[in-house]
């Protein structure tokens, strides 16, 4: 959005952007607790870490998060996965690429091995574990999984070479299940399931948006209370309908996000949607 446009509010940032800053992110107590086992522990145990949950829950702002957290760490290596979906060769491309290994993906072996002696003399010579984050973790084939597990531990199992934390939906521990991994899941060290919000936490959430952006008055607590009672407790339909409302806000000059701006921009929407011709049955 356009700064001049959100001066108009007072506001330093749009507050139901996608690119929000750090500060303007709120953690849950649960989440909170989750981001420091893996900041104390588990970059220094090794081993795998799971955040699950329904889409919309916030999995994607913890591990923003971790990400920037970790990252501060002196002598920790914080690599993101960004193609989960790869078959075995892609994704020893990646992983070479991520950790500037040399690798050659017919050769697998060499892959294997090149990869676990850069991640040993990393952990011999700071006691950290680099780290590994995978989001939409549902995505990946099961036979690679395995294969990051294998590849990811040494001396029978018994030395965690790699921390990694997978983020997905539902799908994903459904997945786990398999009987080919069940090795992994058993591994998983830490957890943290992303739920869905009460009213209670979508009405902080929103409040600490607003705050953190400059303007705390920018809507009025009646419109807040309908935007809470409308997002089914879904943090990304909370903020999408924010960023709806405060466009049209922009749009007609408001001087105020009010629940007469909700009827009316929702309003259109349905009646936009009635009025759309249906297709004709074919016979």
């Amino acid at each position: 959005m356009n700064p001049s446009l959100l001066a108009l509010y007072g506001l330093k940032f749009n507050p139901f952007s996608q690119e929000l800053p750090t500060e303007a992110l709120r953690l849950t107590r649960p989440a909170d607790d989750f981001l420091w086992r893996i900041e104390q522990n588990h970059v220094r145990e090794g081993g795998f870490a799971l955040i699950h949950g329904d889409p919309g829950t916030g999995k994607s702002v913890i591990l923003r998060l971790l990400s920037e957290r970790i990252g501060r760490l002196p002598d920790v290596t914080v690599a993101v996965l960004n193609h989960p979906q790869s078959n075995l060769a892609d994704f020893y491309r990646e992983l070479g690429d991520l950790f500037e290994v040399g690798l050659k993906p017919h050769n697998r072996w060499g892959g294997f091995k090149n990869l676990r002696e850069r991640w040993i003399t990393h952990l011999e010579g700071t006691r950290l574990r680099p780290m590994l984050l995978i989001d939409e973790a549902q995505e990946m084939n099961p036979s690679t999984l395995s294969e990051l597990r294998l590849l990811s531990s040494a001396r029978f199992d018994s030395r965690p070479l790699l921390s990694v934390v997978l983020v997905g939906d539902s799908r994903l521990t459904e997945m786990l299940k398999r009987d080919d991994l069940l090795p992994l899941g058993s591994r998983l060290r830490v957890r943290l399931t992303m739920e869905y919000a009460s009213r209670d936490e979508l009405m902080s959430c929103l409040e600490h948006l607003l705050t953190t952006a400059g303007n705390a008055t920018l809507m009025t607590p009646q419109l807040r209370g309908m935007l809470c009672d409308h997002a089914a407790g879904n943090y990304r339909i909370l903020t999408t309908m924010g960023a709806q409302l405060l466009s049209a806000a922009v749009q007609r000059q408001a001087p105020l996000l009010d629940e007469k701006l909700y009827f009316d921009v929702f309003a259109d929407a349905k009646n936009v949607n009635a009025n759309k011709p249906r297709p004709r049955a074919v016979r």
